[in-house]
């Protein structure tokens, strides 16, 4: 009788599971965006600031905080908001989603390098 009601039981709790994971096998848990922090540099200077891509807003489009002094590598890039992440690998940062302000390629190793506009070169590595 002991097993019978075990066996139930079990049955119940898996049911219950399936149930809540919408019967896919998948989770219905959210998992949070992992962010990331790159390190922007350019023209192979010293001179370094920040980079954070953060929660991924839809497919491919994530938010990004870009520090202030990021002014100095290129006038204009402390506005960007968005990383756009296309399918070839290239990334492209963003005021609205849509237009980029600047398009990297994927570098050798470990990073990106962008290519337009031609100038100034800035280079972005992974700082984690």
């Amino acid at each position: 009788m002991k097993l019978l009601a075990g066996l139930v039981a079990s049955v119940a709790l898996f049911g219950g599971v399936q149930l809540l994971h919408g019967g896919d096998g998948q989770s219905a848990a959210i998992e949070p965006a992992a962010s990331s922090t790159y390190r922007l540099t350019a023209n192979g200077d010293e001179a370094a600031c920040a980079v954070q891509r953060g929660a991924e807003v839809s497919d491919g489009l994530s938010q990004l905080s870009v520090a202030p002094d990021c002014r100095a590598l290129m006038p204009g890039i402390e506005r960007v908001k968005f990383w756009r992440e296309q399918a070839d690998g290239t990334v492209a940062f963003s005021e609205n989603g849509i237009d980029p302000v600047v398009t990297f390629s994927v570098a050798d190793g470990d990073g990106y390098e962008s290519y337009a506009p031609a100038a100034p070169l800035l280079a972005l590595d992974n700082d984690e």
